[in-house]
């Protein structure tokens, strides 16, 4: 019988002249599967507040700093990968960041092994996590 875990996590959607910022998923992912495009972001820490995690994780992601988040949407995923299954809530924050500037990853060795902005146009459900497809009809909502 497979482990069960529980995860809650707080992801960026950033967008920029028409681009999205997504990270590349490692083989160190947790939850969904290495090569895929997915939001900045990541796992709240015990006693941790959720836009301070996502401040964390953005700069370990990306390099870049949170200059405000606006919490958007959550969504709920049940996953199984390496064993284990997954009971994940994902939280969306429509993100603004301090400085224009080249995202890199910074954490070594961690969930995420390359950084881009991808062009909306060009973004397709195969090379998308399931959060990051979320994510994106959270941006097709003018709300948002």
């Amino acid at each position: 019988m497979a482990e069960v875990r529980m995860r809650v996590s707080a992801y960026a959607l950033v967008v920029e002249e028409g681009r999205l910022l997504l990270a590349r998923l490692s083989e160190s992912s947790p939850v969904f599967a290495p090569g895929l495009w997915h939001l900045p972001g990541g796992g709240i820490d015990p006693g941790e507040q959720p836009v301070e995690a996502l401040a964390r994780e953005l700069r370990e992601e990306t390099g870049r700093e949170l200059a405000g988040a606006r919490l958007v949407d959550a969504r709920t995923y049940a996953v199984s990968r390496g064993g284990v299954d997954w009971n994940l809530t994902g939280l969306f924050y429509a993100v603004e960041l301090k400085t224009d500037g080249v995202p890199e990853v910074v954490e070594v060795d961690g969930s995420t092994d390359a950084v881009s902005w991808i062009a909306l146009e060009e973004l397709r459900d195969p090379m998308l996590s399931p959060a990051a497809v979320d994510g994106l009809r959270m941006l097709a909502d003018p709300g948002v």
